[in-house]
């Protein structure tokens, strides 16, 4: 069965206003028009939080083989979406970057309180993700969100973001012919120019070839 080819390219959204944001039924609907193992393109900035886990668990929840490659920019929420595939692939100059989630919040201290706290269980279920891919400790991850880590390829395989580093595949070299085998035909060649007992005409140089 061929593998199939998902995209998911911009930003990640609960609904699309422009129709150029990647929401959780889109990616749903394409996900489901088929079977069989699927590799999942990411270049996205980044978005939702609440889109993306369904988009993540979605991709955990799928019964076949899911690679994913990066070839531009995995950030914030789309690097969530990453943690989803059995393997993780980075191209040589993509990018994947993590931080701490955030939000906007208005009214008084109580309400502001309320946003602190939803903001800290939102960035442990985010940390959960991350475990389980990475293995890292989740006080290092909440270190490396803290600061707004960016990483290029060689990073993200040295902290277990990813898994390998995508390579372009090498033609195969045309092999050298044998010597052997060339002096043996040559030598073949000549005998049968030389086996008749005729005189040498033009007629033979068929033969030659």
């Amino acid at each position: 069965m061929t593998e199939r080819i998902l995209e998911l390219n911009g930003t990640i959204a609960e609904e699309s206003w422009f129709d150029d944001d990647v929401t959780p039924q889109l990616f749903k609907d394409e996900l489901n028009s088929g079977t069989g193992d699927i590799t999942v393109w990411i270049n996205s900035p980044g978005g939702d939080c609440v889109a993306a886990a369904q988009i993540y668990n979605m991709l955990s929840n799928y019964k076949g083989k899911v690679t994913v490659k990066i070839d531009g920019i995995a950030a914030s929420a789309a690097s969530v979406i990453a943690m989803a595939g059995d393997t993780v692939l980075v191209s040589p100059v993509s990018m994947l970057m993590i931080h701490n989630p955030a939000t906007i919040a208005w009214g008084d201290h109580a309400e502001m309180q309320k946003a602190i706290d939803m903001l800290s269980e939102v960035k442990e279920s985010i940390i959960n993700a991350y475990v389980l891919k990475t293995g890292l400790s989740r006080p290092k991850l909440s270190h490396l969100m803290d600061a707004e880590t960016w990483m290029d390829a060689n990073k993200a395989v040295e902290l277990g973001f990813a898994d390998e580093i995508m390579t372009r595949a090498k033609a195969e070299p045309e092999k050298e012919p044998d010597q052997r085998q060339i002096s043996r035909r040559r030598h073949k060649s000549l005998l049968r120019i030389q086996k008749p007992a005729v005189p040498w005409t033009h007629s033979w140089s068929g033969l030659i070839y």
